[in-house]
């Protein structure tokens, strides 16, 4: 295939589209009419069903011997859960970071007592004993199967696990000593996306330390200030007639005009650090590696962490793809394009069809033909970029509900990673666990909901003994908690990722079904970026049905209790027909008392705070050197002070004084400053806006007056360019995330933001 055939017309992934059903809709179909007629069957009192199911219930009354709890006092039934415990947290204590040993002791223990508790769980509590309870029974079992089946699958994965740092230390050699270099284009596909957001993009790929290079802005809109803005920065610019295929027809077109041995995709909110290509490009001396992925970090804090105040607290939600999951994927072969922040070669990629576009998720799809053609995919698992995480809620879902619809469009294109020719079992599975894990949502849906059958439907979907829950289900609950944290490197605790997971369960479960019916019913939509907001704002689409559902469980907790008391007032004198039925309200107590606690966090978060400043403030520590004028000063004053920052952005900066007689400022009155940042000899001149105090030193807060060319490369390569800057955070544990949820609970960030962001805001007014 030559390069020009890349942006030959091919048909459209948006609007109308001729579907014909896929076997994926015909399973779903048959799945979904197949259960209906059992259940309608069942319903109906139709003979041969009811003496099954009647068989099934009684076996489910009389499971094996092997299945019965110990009979042994209530302490002893906690045996399991304590070994089980204490093995683990000896072998967490001994390897803080996971290693073979260490994970595959965790993994094996965690693969045994999903197994014995997918056994006890379909031999002894299924509760057959009526038509209603057993298709609640049933459905339930099956989405916990869902779930198990995705988590098997992970943990079975987790025992490949690859690090390529140690290999890129070694390859980059090659690459620092120009005994490999190859010529590299660098793409950044735009679509509406504001020049200052492009500028910086642009600034931070021209700084990269790499001679063999040419940056190209791709926009997608044919907007004369972006031109503009490339004419001014240096960079090669293109544009096309029209925009079809979204990102992936821009990039096909590009290639078509561009002749670089390397492709490097930036979207166009990331920033690279200097050493991206010195540490990527080394891999490619291997003539099988086609691509290397990098992961994907944000300088701002994604919008859940900002609406519950905890910006410097919780990771991003990426962290758990990028720092788990892709090495998992590395093991099997299966890496996943992202979409940013890679490279790949170009002639593998000519051979392959350029960008799939017949998809939403071109990235994933180019990946998996790649692999499929025998080429390896890379990943280094180290932070050479930083771009925007959605800035709201909106935001958020627009992002993640395009992620899902395309990655579920495996189903229906010739890139279905579970058919095409070419992949291994390992890969196939690999990437099933990732199909999966958006059917999941359908899950967690149902999790909301059963509880409510427990007291609105008289219904119990778990039939289980307080012993048998001790014995079988807390060993394999506890120790899943336990570890959860620690085999994700601590980029997430279990209690947060299903904070995370909740507040866009509904949409994403609603996705799913969609797209298994419509797949390709809706077009690309970019994730808008770069906005600013001076009040809070209230998400009502995606809480009306959080919000219902508080209201429906906050009652069926009320029933639950009522029911508990008339268990403990009537005890040996409760009627048969009531007894069944309390038989299991102690647990629909419990789980609707967890569901209300984190759907009531759910619905906080949809509260998007104030985000007053389109520029981001970074905790960054410079010394300074400022001037005022003397007309500005009294005569026996000094005219020149030493400082710190304590937070600089492109707009401003906030300065720690080392020394007093810095005039103090009214409100609404300035002075002009110059201010000299020593370590990067960058000279800047600005107005003081605010003066103040904080820990005994003298505050100042400077907006900087508009930068040359010059200065803005100096500030945008100090804020975003610098190798290492990137560093991983931990994820609290579970104990700390439970004190968390609390403090959420009892103190709502959307309440008390004044006290919380005077200083932000302050800041922020510069």
């Amino acid at each position: 295939m030559t390069i020009s055939e890349l942006d030959r017309p091919e048909p459209e992934i948006t609007g109308r589209r001729t579907f014909r059903p896929r076997l994926a809709t015909l399973v779903m179909l048959t799945i979904l009419v197949g259960s209906a007629g059992l259940c309608a069957a069942w319903f109906a009192g139709e003979g041969t069903i009811q003496r099954i199911f009647k068989q099934l219930n009684a076996l489910q009354s009389a499971p094996p011997l092997w299945l019965e709890v110990p009979m042994v006092a209530g302490k002893y039934l906690l045996a399991p859960t304590v070994i089980l415990l204490a093995i683990a947290l000896v072998v967490m204590g001994v390897s803080p970071q996971p290693r073979r040993w260490s994970r595959t002791i965790v993994v094996w223990i965690l693969l045994l007592l999903s197994a014995r508790y997918v056994v006890w769980r379909s031999l002894s509590t299924l509760n057959l004993s009526t038509p209603l309870n057993g298709t609640v029974s049933l459905g339930l079992f099956a989405l916990e199967l869902l779930m198990l089946t995705s988590s098997t699958l992970l943990l079975f994965l987790m025992f490949r696990v690859r690090d390529r740092r140690r290999e890129a230390d070694l390859k980059s050699i090659a690459v620092i000593e120009e005994q490999f270099a190859p010529t590299v284009d660098i793409l950044i596909p735009t679509y509406n996306e504001p020049a200052f957001i492009l500028r910086r993009t642009i600034i931070g790929c021209q700084a990269i330390d790499y001679a063999n290079k040419q940056v190209y802005l791709l926009d997608d809109t044919q907007r004369p200030e972006i031109q503009a803005l490339a004419a001014e920065l240096g960079c090669a610019y293109l544009t096309r007639p029209d925009n079809r295929h979204a990102k992936a027809g821009n990039l096909n077109h590009a290639i078509a005009q561009t002749t670089g041995e390397l492709i490097v995709v930036f979207d166009a909110d990331f920033i690279p650090t200097r050493n991206f290509l010195t540490r990527t490009v080394g891999f490619f001396q291997d003539a099988d590696v086609a691509l290397v992925q990098t992961p994907q970090s944000f300088y701002n804090a994604d919008p859940i962490a900002r609406n519950l105040g905890l910006e410097n607290i919780l990771t991003p939600e990426e962290e758990v793809f990028y720092r788990q999951i892709q090495p998992i994927r590395d093991g099997a072969g299966s890496v996943i394009c992202s979409g940013t922040s890679f490279v790949v070669r170009r002639s593998a990629l000519e051979l392959t069809g350029g960008f799939v576009t017949d998809s939403l998720a071109e990235d994933y799809f180019t990946g998996i033909r790649l692999s499929a053609q025998g080429y390896r995919l890379i990943y280094l698992d180290e932070k050479l970029s930083a771009g925007l995480a959605a800035e709201n809620m909106a935001a958020q879902a627009t992002q993640r509900l395009r992620w899902a619809r395309g990655t579920l469009q495996a189903f229906f294109i010739d890139a279905n990673p579970l058919t095409i020719p070419g992949l291994s079992l390992l890969q196939r599975l690999a990437h099933l666990d990732g199909l999966l894990h958006w059917f999941t949502n359908l899950s967690r849906v149902g999790y909301l909901l059963i509880p409510l059958a427990y007291s609105f439907l008289g219904i119990i979907p778990v039939r289980a003994t307080t012993a048998e829950l001790m014995y079988f289900f807390l060993p394999y609950y506890v120790v899943q908690l336990s570890v959860s944290s620690w085999l994700s490197h601590r980029s997430r605790s279990a209690l947060l990722s299903d904070i995370y997971a909740l507040v866009l369960a509904f949409p994403l479960a609603a996705t799913v079904i969609q797209v298994m019916f419509s797949p390709f019913s809706k077009g690309f939509h970019v994730t808008p970026k770069g906005n600013v907001s001076d009040r809070v704002s209230f998400n009502w689409h995606l809480a009306l049905p959080l919000m219902v559902l508080f209201v429906l469980t906050a009652i069926s907790l009320w029933r639950n209790l009522g029911m508990c008391m008339i268990k403990m007032g009537w005890q040996e004198t409760v009627p048969p027909e009531i007894a069944e039925q309390v038989k299991g309200i102690g647990l629909g107590w419990l789980w609707s008392s967890y569901n209300l606690i984190m759907i009531g966090i759910a619905v906080l978060i949809l509260f998007d705070v104030p985000k007053p400043d389109l520029h981001d403030w970074f905790d960054l520590r410079r010394t300074v050197n400022l001037w005022i004028p003397l007309p500005y000063m009294p005569s026996d004053t000094p005219a020149e002070f030493w400082g710190i920052t304590t937070m600089i952005s492109e707009g401003g900066a906030e300065v720690a004084l080392t020394q007093a007689g810095f005039p103090a400022l009214r409100s609404g009155e300035t002075i002009p400053i110059m201010m000299k940042i020593l370590e990067n000899d960058l000279m800047l001149s600005g107005i003081a806006v605010q003066t103040g105090t904080r820990h005994e030193f003298p505050i100042v807060q400077i907006q900087f007056e508009p930068l040359s060319l010059k200065q803005q490369r100096c500030l945008v390569e100090m804020l975003f360019c610098r190798p290492g800057q990137w560093k991983r955070h931990n994820s609290p544990g579970e104990f700390q995330s439970l004190l968390l949820l609390g403090k959420i609970l009892l103190k709502p960030h959307v309440l008390f933001r004044r006290k919380l962001d005077v200083r932000a805001l302050s800041v922020a007014k510069i």
